[in-house]
């Protein structure tokens, strides 16, 4: 498994919908999109923010409610895709006993934001979806330079 973070949360313009940006923690970054929901989208953007809100909304109401039974969030993992559809599990963690939940993507993010626990993804998927960033490859593009730089000899400009 590959442990991501959320980048944030835009409307897809080509299909007017909300998305949620995830990229993996160490290099290569890449990174990758799941279209959510316009409440979930909320949730994500206000725990991200660190807006507090007046009145619990679902997702911390939620997290209290675990906390005052002692349930632990311990980490949310993406685990396939299937016909365009991502699924999600979160891991529940109570008296030293780990049960495993399914979810939706978007749910366990909103969680795992609000619980500050892990989130992964599949190694499997990240393989199929993950999009290698800009930054990557600038980076990739700066060092292959160097190394150019570092191994060029005069005589290979001679004609």
């Amino acid at each position: 498994m590959k442990k991501v973070e959320v980048v944030g949360v835009r409307v897809d313009q080509m299909a007017n919908t909300p998305a949620m940006r995830l990229k993996e923690s160490v290099s290569p970054h890449r990174y990758f999109d799941i279209f959510i929901g316009a409440p979930e989208a909320a949730s994500i953007h206000t725990a991200l923010e660190g807006t507090e809100m007046p009145r619990p909304l679902t997702h911390d109401l939620f997290v209290l409610a675990l906390g005052k039974i002692d349930v632990v969030l311990k980490q949310v993992v993406i685990t396939e895709m299937v016909s365009g559809t991502y699924y999600a599990e979160m891991t529940l963690t109570s008296q030293g006993v780990d049960n495993v939940i399914s979810c939706r993507p978007s749910d366990g993010v909103a969680l795992a934001l609000r619980a500050q626990c892990p989130i992964y993804i599949q190694d499997s998927l990240i393989d199929d979806v993950g999009k290698v960033s800009p930054e990557a490859d600038e980076e990739n593009i700066l060092e292959e330079f160097k190394d150019f730089i570092d191994t060029i000899k005069p005589e290979d400009f001679l004609t």
